[in-house]
């Protein structure tokens, strides 16, 4: 699959078939987070996949948000230094997550980000060291409606391309 289709059909998919995926599944997605460029190559990130139903289960408690989480055959934690040490962190983190998304496009499985509202216990769940934050996750699965990356597909919620796009300047919408 070409990179811009993969893009073009990439959605947030919020309901998974109960099918597991194989491990070499989850290897290709996971691996492709690893391969995302970070600030001065400094790669600030764990990975760490979950698949245990009881460990997503209570991932699903810190958050307000995390109904993916309940049918998703896979979870990705994205574990990185306190993000208050730096933004890049997050943007860093962020651009991994999307490696990892655009990975399972190509795979057939759907994913969807998750914030964690209240990840204090995430350490002690997954166990991962004091000095380290869990704030996101990601769920995959194999999408509950077949249609879910089928193109074309309106362009539901995004904004015109008028009001996010500029040249040169703020404001400047021609090349």
């Amino acid at each position: 699959m070409e990179v811009q289709e993969a893009i073009r059909r990439k959605r947030a998919v919020r309901q998974y078939t109960p099918d597991p995926l194989p491990p070499d599944v989850v290897d290709d997605i996971v691996h492709a987070g690893r391969r995302a460029q970070s600030s001065k190559n400094t790669q600030p990130w764990h990975f760490i996949a979950v698949q245990d139903r009881a460990t997503i289960d209570e991932l699903a408690t810190m958050g307000d948000f995390t109904g993916p989480l309940k049918t998703a055959a896979l979870v990705v934690a994205l574990v990185t230094p306190d993000p208050a040490k730096g933004w890049w962190i997050m943007f860093d983190a962020g651009q991994a997550a999307s490696y990892m998304q655009l990975a399972a496009v190509e795979l057939g499985v759907g994913s969807c980000l998750v914030s964690l509202h209240r990840p204090e216990g995430a350490g002690a769940l997954l166990g991962f060291p004091d000095d380290l934050r869990c704030h996101v996750v990601l769920s995959f699965g194999y999408p509950q409606d077949p249609a879910a990356f089928d193109l074309p597909r309106p362009r539901e919620g995004r904004r015109p391309p008028s009001d996010v796009i500029h040249y040169e300047r703020f404001g400047r919408h021609e090349g």
